[in-house]
């Protein structure tokens, strides 16, 4: 039996997030509605979680010292690391002192906050299918691995990002300069570190959200568990458009061949099983006929998975605050459904939106405005979401509502 308190009292159930932009805003908001109790901690003031948490807290996530002082003086139930750049040693001496549960666990957030932990988990541990890597540490390493073996095409990106940033494509010898001072600016930490993979000629990716919790109501689970036992549960293939590593746009549900589908699925519950703990996980698949292999998993809500707002009876993001507290879930597709992201377009602060009206006037489409204190030309301000009886008209009517929003300074 789960039992939550009251927000604000002695007894209440505390939950705390590590980053609290768009996607750890719509957790919290989830945590809201279950009677939690909410910390939202972010590098700067007024981050679009910390506008709608109990509690805002403002440090640097990767300064050991800072977040230690900051849990042991919060003390919550539950830590929920919504980014990568996190002191994620020192979340492994707190939840081994038994001061804190991470979530989905400690290790987990270790091995995946960087690109190389995970990727030697799934190649050389699991043995799972991937494009073929190298990590390199210099320019001059990252030539050498291209001659060596990993070719043209190829991808280079840091092994700390996010949404994408320092991700570039490189198509010949020419490239590769570009392609390595894109990776130093782009990486969050770790600079000077980057992992390059070789070309995949796949027909399409997706993102499998597949979630470990306890029990499920409609559920598509991978097995059946008794007394509470952690299940696994997969939503239905999600389809995007990236753009320089950057979502642009996603639906759900992806059309994919049985086959692969249930490939798709056993790599994902290999790799989520390992990581172990629950919650919400992001398993970034390629796929070309039935093949497929695995590329990237985030523990935690995927930005590609704003689409749910709109096609599941729950969302990625209350399937996740339902499985880090115990509860059932529910992963069921309600309808087809597009998203469609709003960039800022200009760079200031407190930006307005134009053609709000124009937007909501395109049929079964709602937006989601982020909120973000500072607008960048190619910072995710906003995503528009539509439903539809097919995914192809939704997709249409997601970038129209999309295109009719004017962020503009003022």
């Amino acid at each position: 039996m789960t039992t939550l308190g009251t927000p604000l009292s002695p007894h209440s159930t505390k939950v705390m997030l590590l980053g609290a932009g768009e996607l750890g805003k719509e957790v919290l908001i989830a945590l809201q509605r279950l009677g939690v109790e909410t910390i939202a901690v972010d590098r700067y003031d007024h981050a679009p979680g910390q506008q709608v948490a109990h509690h805002a807290r403002t440090i640097a996530m990767s300064d050991p010292a800072q977040l230690q002082a900051l849990i042991e003086a919060e003390r919550p139930h539950l830590v929920v690391p919504e980014i990568e750049a996190i002191a994620t040693p020192m979340l492994e001496q707190l939840e081994a002192q038994g001061v804190v549960r991470v979530i989905p666990t400690a290790r987990a957030a270790r091995l995946t906050m960087d690109r190389e932990g995970i990727r030697r988990l799934a190649a050389e541990t699991l043995g799972l299918p991937t494009s073929p890597y190298r990590f390199c540490d210099s320019l001059a390493e990252l030539q050498a691995a291209i001659d060596a073996g990993i070719g043209y095409p190829c991808i280079v990106k840091p092994v700390m990002s996010s949404s994408g940033k320092g991700q570039s494509k490189i198509d010949g010898p020419d490239d590769v300069q570009k392609a390595w001072d894109t990776a130093m600016a782009g990486g969050r930490v770790s600079h000077g570190r980057v992992i390059v993979e070789g070309f995949i000629d796949f027909d399409y990716e997706i993102t499998l959200l597949t979630v470990r919790a306890r029990g499920g109501v409609g559920a598509a689970s991978s097995n059946s568990s008794e007394g509470g036992q952690v299940e696994t549960h997969f939503c239905d293939p999600i389809g995007h458009v990236q753009v320089s590593g950057d979502y642009v746009e996603s639906w759900q549900p992806h059309p994919m061949h049985p086959a692969a589908l249930e490939k798709a699925r056993q790599i994902a519950r290999a790799v989520t099983d390992n990581l172990g703990g629950q919650g919400i996980f992001g398993v970034e698949l390629f796929v070309q006929g039935e093949q497929v292999w695995f590329s990237e998993v985030s523990p935690r809500p995927h930005d590609t998975g704003l689409v749910t707002l709109c096609t599941q009876h729950q969302s990625e993001f209350e399937l996740h605050a339902r499985a880090i507290l115990g509860l059932p879930v529910d992963t069921s597709l309600r309808n087809p459904g597009a998203s469609a992201v709003i960039y800022g377009g200009v760079e200031a602060a407190g930006i307005v939106f134009d053609g709000i009206d124009e937007a909501l006037r395109v049929p079964d489409t709602d937006l989601r405005l982020f909120g973000k204190p500072e607008s960048f030309a190619k910072r995710r301000m906003g995503v528009a979401l539509a439903r539809a009886d097919d995914v192809d008209t939704a997709r249409v009517n997601a970038k129209l509502a999309a295109s009719k929003v004017k962020p503009r300074a003022v």
